[in-house]
């Protein structure tokens, strides 16, 4: 696969690696970006995304050595090289999926769409809800109050407190660290309160409206732009969220993924902080559509996609949906007369036909993440929104190759 992964990287075109360095791309790079990038695709491909472990897998592993032609970059050379170049492994990812549908391998009759959630390289406990920030930040002004107070009641013992060597005029350490917290939590407690007045601006509601609904009716819960006392925002990585996942309550993000029948290849990808699915079923059509040129004619959704603007959205875009509008073995639930698409999907859910291709999405789009998991991908190595979604996307390149690589002998 190695041999594979060297062929494949050489066929598509990595300008946008090069263009960053003069010339030919190595007079400000000790090692060609071309070696970087199979180094990195494959080990994505087999389930080692530390830098650390690549580095030592270049010392050890015959295939690493064979693609790193004799160089051996350290962890920081690597980890840098992928934090500079994640819009460039995007561009990769779609030359991809462009080279398989050229192929024949991207059919696009029917596409498995799917989320899963992958934790972020932030712990949930550096997390703290507003109603804590405010007690902690109360509790911090008047712990730095009392140690100013102390200090200036010692002024005249200052050669005794600070030593022979110091001016005398240091912050002690303990008001030092007391002060770098009151200011993470202050940051923390803006982004808190930027997010909840962007949803409340959404709602209709204005700064000044007080607690009265922009539409009458009953009165807000809190004024405009105070997010509820157990929203949480995290120190580490203040973009991931809090969410559901079979390990309880973890940091995380929401990664999307599309896969074509009978290739199960990945056509088009996704990353939000929304826990829900639902809002990424369009989206996620619409990137099929950029990536590919074409609509699917197909795309099977569990439970989670369903939405009514979603169905409305996707009829008008000629693409037939089979989204499963509950949890399987359970009775089917009756829907209002207003949810006319939400309808029109139970009926088709309730044919032969629909749940025959029904049927197909838990084979086809469920293997895929188990691969990408069972490799060993399950939490970032990046931070913030902008830099895990160039990683997924890494993920999802390597993910590919892999899976043309097997079929490659019946291709």
């Amino acid at each position: 696969m190695a041999y594979f992964v060297s062929d494949a990287i050489d066929a598509l075109d990595l300008s946008a690696f090069l263009e960053r360095y003069e010339g030919d791309g190595r007079r400000n790079q000790p090692f060609h970006p071309r070696m970087m990038v199979k180094v990195l695709v494959y080990g994505y491909a087999t389930g080692v995304c530390s830098s650390r472990k690549i580095a030592k897998k270049i010392e050890e592993d015959v295939a690493f050595r064979v693609l790193a032609a004799g160089s051996f970059p350290a962890h920081r050379t690597i980890c840098d090289f992928r934090g500079e170049h994640l819009a460039a492994f995007r561009q990769l990812f779609v030359q991809v999926v462009q080279l398989a549908q050229g192929a024949g391998l991207v059919k696009l009759g029917r596409v498995g769409i799917d989320g899963t959630k992958v934790r972020a390289s932030a712990s949930k406990h550096k997390a703290m809800s507003y109603g804590r920030m405010l007690k902690a930040e109360k509790r911090l002004r008047r712990e730095i109050d009392e140690i100013l107070e102390q200090a200036a009641a010692q002024d005249a013992a200052e050669d005794d407190l600070y030593g022979p060597d110091q001016r005398g005029d240091e912050l002690p350490q303990e008001l030092r660290r007391r002060e770098d917290r009151l200011r993470k939590i202050a940051e923390a407690k803006a982004r808190l309160e930027a997010r909840q007045a962007e949803e409340d601006r959404g709602k209709g509601r204005r700064p000044g409206d007080g607690r009265k609904s922009p539409r009458g009716g009953r009165r807000f819960k809190r004024e405009f732009g105070v997010p509820p006392d157990k929203e949480q925002d995290n120190f580490t990585d203040p973009q991931s969220r809090v969410m559901m996942t079979q390990d309880g309550y973890q940091q995380c993000y929401n990664a999307q993924i599309a896969v074509d029948s009978g290739s199960q290849l990945i056509v088009a990808t996704g990353l939000t902080n929304n826990a829900a699915d639902s809002p990424e079923l369009v989206p996620m059509v619409e990137r099929i559509e950029t990536l590919t040129g074409q609509l699917p004619k197909q795309v099977l959704a569990d439970a989670g996609y369903r939405s009514e603007a979603g169905f409305q959205k996707l009829e008008q875009m000629g693409v037939e949906a089979v989204v499963s509008l509950g949890r399987e073995g359970k009775k089917a639930r009756s829907f209002s007369d207003a949810l006319e698409a939400t309808r029109r999907m139970a009926a088709k859910l309730e044919s032969e036909e629909g749940r025959g291709a029904y049927r197909e999405r838990k084979g086809l789009v469920e293997p895929v993440v188990g691969w990408i998991k069972q490799r060993g991908f399950r939490s970032f190595s990046l931070r913030g929104l902008a830099k895990t979604t160039g990683e997924w996307d890494l993920v999802c390149l390597a993910t590919n190759l892999r899976r043309m690589y097997v079929l490659a002998p019946a291709a």
